[in-house]
């Protein structure tokens, strides 16, 4: 049984057949006619079809002036809108440094869709996105309204350009100025360096206020130049919180001090970094310094505990060569010398906690530390802290 074909198979008999008898449609060298479309399978091959071997180039369309281009009133115009967008930049940092300080670290609100947060954090991140904002909007502002929008052919060239090219881009450079008319227009130029300037403030500020209050002199005082009923702090044993004996402190022995009432201070821990104490018993004669043996009794000595280096706690007590190592950076000192150092890269010596004995037998600090505690950030150049 035959069915028949569908299609136009006659049609393209005949098709064929007038081009073979005619020639008016020639073929190339690989079988397609020079005008016939380039079927999907040909592919885009040279003669493979019609398409030409190079492409022309269609050149820029015709230049579109703005109305600021043409019209100076509405450059004018512009002008003022951008200005304004850099002033409410301006303000918006400014509102930043406000909320900062007047805004309560606690204070909570509640967004609609987000729920409640904390006020500062909303106010800072609203006016600094706010100060960004205006930034943003007035620079795209101003280069779409004021500022050239002819378009430019660049010819690239292969590799280093030449030094017709660097000139050129020299030029480019230099000229950014008039072709962004900050000479014409000081208006612009006086409110985004305003705009610009200030937005450094919300960035610098978080980081020098995040560090926490100044210290002011808290550096420079320890709980032990405190007194309390009029007399000097006890020496307390660490942990026990127990007051010490001079006679408890026998020839080679150690103790870990801290001042007397330290748990009942607002921040006790704070405390504890800077008044940590090393008592120690020596022979006095082996003491080698006058004022370290007068500054302590009968060859009892105490000592700040915390290194001059980077102020990690002392580790070990040599008993045979008197020597204190701190074991994060190996730095040493000798107790019969002042506590000097002899090894290690701590700069200076620890500082000495003038001792004696009260009414009752108790030692008890005198005063506080003449040198600073803790790591050599501190420039004292052999200085004591007070008289």
């Amino acid at each position: 049984m035959k069915f028949p074909r569908f299609g136009s198979s006659d049609s393209s008999d005949r098709k064929r057949n007038e081009m073979n008898e005619t020639g008016a449609h020639a073929l190339s060298g690989d079988g397609h006619p020079d005008n016939a479309p380039v079927s999907r399978n040909d592919g885009h091959v040279e003669r493979s079809g019609a398409l030409p071997e190079h492409f022309s180039d269609p050149g820029l369309p015709p230049h579109v002036h703005r109305l600021g281009d043409e019209d100076p009133a509405a450059a004018k115009r512009s002008e003022r809108q951008v200005a304004i967008l850099f002033l409410l930049s301006m303000i918006a940092t400014l509102a930043f440094v406000v909320c900062y300080f007047a805004v309560g670290r606690e204070s909570l609100i509640t967004i609609p869709f987000v729920g409640p947060m904390k006020a500062l954090h909303f106010a800072l991140g609203f006016t600094m996105a706010l100060s960004m904002l205006g930034i943003g909007l007035g620079a795209i502002h101003w280069a779409k309204t004021i500022m050239p929008d002819e378009e430019v052919v660049e010819e690239r060239h292969e590799l280093k350009s030449d030094d017709e090219a660097w000139g050129a881009a020299a030029k480019i450079m230099t000229g950014g100025a008039e072709a962004a008319q900050l000479k014409r227009r000081p208006l612009l130029k006086w409110t985004l360096g305003g705009a610009l300037g200030l937005f450094a403030v919300p960035v610098a500020l978080p980081l020098l206020g995040g560090l926490g209050p100044m210290p002011k002199n808290d550096l420079a005082t320890t709980l032990w130049d405190e007194k309390i009923n009029g007399r000097g702090r006890r020496l307390m044993r660490d942990p026990e919180g127990t007051a010490i004996r001079a006679s408890d402190v026998t020839l080679g022995s150690v103790f870990h001090v801290l001042p007397e009432g330290i748990n009942t201070t607002e921040h006790p821990l704070n405390e504890k970094t800077k008044a940590s104490v090393l008592l120690v018993r020596l022979d006095e004669e082996k003491i080698k310094s006058e004022r370290q043996r007068k500054w302590g009794v009968d060859g009892i000595v105490a000592y700040s505990k915390i290194c001059t280096h980077v102020g990690c706690p002392v580790g070990l007590y040599e008993q045979q060569t008197h020597h204190l190592l701190y074991p994060c950076h190996q730095s040493t000192f000798d107790m019969t010398d002042d506590c000097k150092v002899i090894f290690g890269p701590a700069k200076r010596p620890l500082p000495q906690l003038k001792i004696s004995v009260d009414d009752e037998g108790y030692l008890v600090a005198d005063q506080g530390f003449k040198r600073p505690v803790g790591p050599s950030f501190w420039e004292d150049n052999g200085k004591e802290l007070k008289s």
